[in-house]
């Protein structure tokens, strides 16, 4: 069907379209640096003993570790930095884990080493190069001590022994030993992973993923073996010790062969919880999932995927309704009981040191933010933590069995670390770490808007209208598509760190004069199973196309906005909708940025890597999925685009930006490219982002804000169009 037949499908009328001149709209005076210069905190932990907490704070690419100590009056927490890295060096922060008695913290400093060349990452390009290493930092002072490479640190729970991976096999060292000396622990087939450590630290479980199967292994250290537990042919996941370190669950998912982009899985195999005896190795499965909503497995975002709480019960997520929820179930098997009943999604999930008391977030009753709230493992009625307008995550409950704290932020404040206290009022761990230039005051609050995709279906997003001006004075305007795809973007600060720099940018638009609808396109997450899993989506159809046009609709038939002068940009998923937007719909989107974005799916099969061979291949599969890459319709695309990519891109391979821009030159469509020598897919260093955002702002600055035409020459220095 034609393009502007589709679009004449769909009538959408928002406000009077009388003409109205065109006017040069309302800024608001703050930089894009200024936006951008909040820290991001995530990585909230809690230390197993003394009520401490720590989490990571990510200032303008200076990464480092914080924790807050219980005030000696009683009253409140003393918050403070223990680590003093101080340069944008693009050197990421992970894997923060507590000493037992809450002395110290291990963590990793450096990005896993992979990638075409198999090096970790160095977007500073530093000539001495880069490498990840697990590191111990007290928090008496001193400065942080390397352990060895590796990463996935996991320190015993009575013991003074971390374990961690490296190169796919399990590291050990006691850290309690006069001269201690990280030795490897096991010379395993696989790549081990999930290490976890028994109760009692006698023992250390762990998965064995051997690429077609995984199983999961346990260690003694009394007598230096290693045993399987109940292994198969299927995926072993999730292991979670007893209390009394006896026995092992864990969740077992059957095999598929087709584990990749090219199938909505609504259904499948179902899948299992085991408990195995962790001496014997024997195991028995205590409950199956029903065939189909829910017979696919849906993680949790958390440190474990089942919760062996107070009295041998199980809480695990199912999908059995479609929507994302915890079951309990006893550890002797039986029928699982649901204990967050309602059409809402389940996200962060933790669990009371006593085992307890689950304290999750969710969208329950405000499906565009999330809130805490806590239930027996015993079941009962759930009670909501954190009610308002603001948003919550990451909940965990300190050593006392009392104070939560969550990651919290709002529509003009970014994501920051703080305590439930009664009532559900949030105070704040460190308000210090919000900079005094931050221009919160000068924010504008999403407002929630419903409309229509080109083939009906109801889609949500986040519309930000620009302070100061009259309702119809029209407007440059701008689409923003996330990556993901499996994401939702919320009224507010996001808790993912690209969707918080996303959010920045989305603000720094709006204050620019451009009205920015943000689209949550179907096979994103928050709104149930069948949502996430849309049919024909990506490389099966792109149907979230439709979702993408009908918001260029939606801002088109508003009488705030210059028809003429709609863009779109989005990275990643989001730059495969941009690219592909523009390519269907360049009479609709007249510009956009294209950051990291899928131009031809089957690049990333490695049987069909050349454009020619996947236009031609008769395999189905994969000439659907050239039939939905932006390459296919390259000849319709007429409206300039930004390209930027990292070329050290370990998700989205750099060749797929190369072969669009060689595409575009032939078509003789006018491009702009930033790359960034060495950055990743998400990058790395602060400078790559706001250089990034700023070649954004200018380009649509340039194309948006006048009435340049189509055919207009690249500048700024960037490559043009032959």
């Amino acid at each position: 069907m034609p393009v502007m037949g589709r679009f004449a499908s769909t009538a959408l009328i928002f406000c009077s379209l009388s003409p109205i001149a065109a006017a040069q709209p309302a800024t608001t005076n703050f930089t894009l640096q200024q936006v951008m210069s909040a820290p991001f905190n995530s990585d909230l932990v809690a230390a197993p003993v003394k009520d401490r907490l720590a989490w990571l704070s990510n200032e303008e690419g200076r990464r480092n570790i914080w924790v807050a100590v219980p005030a000696s009056s009683g009253k409140g927490y003393i918050s403070r930095q223990i680590t003093r890295y101080t340069k944008d060096d693009g050197q990421e922060i992970t894997g923060l884990r507590w000493s037992p008695d809450a002395r110290s913290i291990v963590y990793v400093r450096g990005g896993d080493p992979g990638g075409q060349w198999n090096v970790s990452p160095n977007p500073a390009l530093l000539p001495q190069g880069t490498e990840q290493d697990v590191w111990l930092v007290s928090l008496s002072g001193g400065a942080p001590r390397k352990l060895g490479p590796g990463h996935s640190p996991a320190f015993s729970p009575k013991d003074n022994e971390v374990a961690w991976i490296f190169d796919g096999q399990i590291w050990f060292e006691n850290l309690g030993r006069s001269n201690p000396k990280a030795v490897q622990l096991l010379h395993t087939l696989g790549e081990s992973k999930s290490l976890r450590w028994s109760p009692d630290s006698r023992e250390l479980a762990f998965v064995s993923d051997r690429g077609s199967h995984s199983f999961i292994g346990v260690y003694s250290f009394a007598t230096k073996t290693l045993r399987y537990l109940d292994p198969g042919t299927d995926h072993d996941l999730y292991p979670m010790w007893s209390p009394d370190s006896r026995e092992i669950a864990f969740i077992r998912v059957p095999y598929s062969k087709d584990e990749n982009f090219d199938r909505v899985e609504r259904s499948g195999q179902p899948w299992s919880i085991l408990v195995a005896n962790a001496e014997t190795g024997e195991g028995r499965v205590i409950w199956t999932a029903n065939p189909g909503p829910g017979s696919v497995f849906r993680e949790i975002v958390g440190h474990h995927q089942v919760f062996w709480g107070a009295g041998d019960h199980l809480v695990f997520p199912w999908e059995r309704d479609g929507w994302t929820h915890l079951y309990m179930i006893p550890a002797q098997g039986g029928v699982a009981r649901l204990l967050t009943p309602g059409k809402f999604i389940v996200q962060d999930v933790s669990i009371s040191p006593d085992r307890r008391t689950i304290v999750y977030s969710s969208n329950q009753n405000d499906i565009d933010r999330r809130h805490v709230w806590k239930v027996s493992v015993w079941g009962g009625k759930p009670v909501e933590l954190t009610p308002g307008k603001g948003i919550e995550t990451h909940p965990v409950v300190a050593s006392d069995n009392q104070t939560v704290s969550v990651l919290r932020s709002d529509a003009r404040i970014p994501i920051r670390p703080a305590i439930v206290g009664a009532g559900g009022q949030l105070h704040d761990l460190a308000p210090q770490m919000i900079p005094a230039s931050f221009p919160a005051a000068s924010m504008v609050i999403p407002q929630p808007v419903i409309f229509n995709a080109t083939d009906g279906l109801r889609i949500h997003g986040q519309l930000f209208l620009p302070n100061g001006v009259d309702n119809c004075v029209r407007h440059p305007a701008v689409v923003f598509v996330h990556g993901g795809s499996q994401r939702q973007m919320l009224l507010g600060w996001h808790d993912m760190d690209y969707y918080s720099y996303a959010y920045a940018m989305n603000e720094y638009l709006a204050g620019q004069g451009y009205v920015v609808l943000s689209v949550n396109y179907r096979s994103g997450i928050g709104y149930g199973l069948d949502f996430r899993e849309a049919l024909n989506y990506g490389p099966m159809g792109d149907s979230e196309l439709h979702d993408v046009e009908g918001a260029g609709l939606y801002l088109r038939n508003r009488c705030d906005v210059e028809p003429r002068h709609i863009g779109i940009w989005g990275g990643s998923w989001g730059g495969f909708l941009t690219a592909l937007a523009l390519a269907r719909a360049s009479n609709l989107f007249a510009a956009g940025s294209d950051m990291s974005g899928v131009h031809d799916w089957n690049v990333d099969n490695p049987q069909n890597f050349a454009i020619s061979d996947s236009a031609a291949n008769p395999n189905a599969r994969w000439q659907l999925a050239w039939r939905s890459s932006p390459l296919a319709s390259v000849k319709t695309w007429r409206s300039p685009v930004l390209l930027i990519q990292g070329d050290d891109d370990r998700d989205v391979p750099f060749l797929q930006t190369v072969q669009l821009a060689a595409a575009l030159r032939r078509q003789h469509v006018p491009f702009q490219e930033l790359i960034f020598p060495d950055e990743g897919h998400t990058f790395l260093l602060h400078r790559d982002w706001v250089a990034a955002y700023a070649a954004t702002a200018k380009f649509f600055n340039e194309y948006l804000k006048t009435d340049s035409s189509h055919t207009a020459p690249g500048k700024h220095g960037m490559h043009p169009t032959e």
